[in-house]
């Protein structure tokens, strides 16, 4: 069953993530891997001579609008940013369960599918919560852990979808811009948040995708006996999904060396300073 609304979603999703990826302005190659859940795509780009780190990206989104995101990374990392198997993109349509830890074995398999015995990570919102179901399964692998505003830490409940459901049935009654932007807003907060790409993205999902609800489960602290890579945990004091105060708190209990920063005054969708950024660069650069 497809993960699109249409044959005609497929191809305006697929459309989109093309034109996004183009934005970069960099070079980049499209791998195919073979996994036992399915073939997935990675998009290999950034510094081929940099740090390898393997990126993942937000649910019912793309690698593309992701690397968009994270522009910041290209120019000290070699980077594979990963299509998450059953969600927007070129990987395989097949829907693995939020629930139990097949998405950590599935990035366990592509990082050996790459050749890596072990790769630094990096993954944001539904990918944050793939890379903390993949330190359960394979903590051999991980190098380090970059989980931004991650899924499958300390996941509230869904009552912003509920909020959400007024404005979103009127966009899609309407198709008018602004019950777009009013929906978004339970998530940005802040207007300033949703640039063109962003918007593009959200009205993407909306219009063409299957949105998926459930994200990554909450990952037990006794399957991390194995994990003791660096990891820094960045969350969103005001985030609807995975508020920073529960999130932050529960990553200093689980993970045996952790460092932890919390974004002031912003939601799930957020911009990050160029301080922040550089912050992560550094972690990310550290004795590697």
């Amino acid at each position: 069953m497809s993960i699109y609304k249409s044959q005609k979603g497929r191809e305006e999703s697929l459309l989109l993530y093309d034109k996004q990826l183009l934005k970069l302005g960099k070079s980049f190659l499209d791998i195919y891997v073979e996994t036992s859940f399915g073939k997935t795509h990675i998009v290999e780009t950034g510094n081929k001579k940099g740090i390898p780190l393997l990126v993942f990206h937000g649910g019912n989104s793309t690698t593309a609008y992701n690397l968009l995101m994270c522009r910041f990374l290209l120019e000290d990392f070699h980077i594979y940013a990963v299509d998450t198997i059953g969600h927007p993109g070129k990987s395989d349509e097949v829907c693995l369960s939020h629930r139990g830890y097949d998405y950590g074995k599935w990035a366990s398999e592509v990082i050996d599918q790459l050749g890596y015995d072990k790769i630094a990570c990096f993954g944001i919102s539904f990918g944050g919560g793939v890379l903390a179901k993949l330190t359960c399964v394979a903590p051999e692998k991980v190098k380090k852990s970059v989980l931004i505003v991650p899924a499958g830490i300390s996941n509230a409940l869904p009552i912003s979808s509920v909020k959400m459901m007024i404005p979103l049935l009127q966009y899609r009654m309407t198709k008018k811009k602004k019950y777009l932007i009013k929906t978004a807003l339970f998530m940005a907060l802040h207007e300033d948040v949703l640039d063109e790409d962003t918007l593009d993205t959200v009205k993407d999902s909306f219009d063409n995708v299957k949105t998926k609800v459930g994200m990554p489960t909450n990952i037990e602290e006794q399957r991390l006996s194995g994990y003791h890579s660096p990891t820094l945990v960045i969350a969103s004091e005001k985030d609807c999904l995975f508020p920073a105060k529960k999130v932050l708190a529960r990553a200093k209990q689980i993970f045996t060396d952790c460092r932890i920063y919390e974004l002031k005054e912003s939601g799930h969708m957020h911009i990050l300073p160029p301080s922040i950024k550089n912050m992560i660069v550094k972690f990310l650069k550290e004795s590697s």
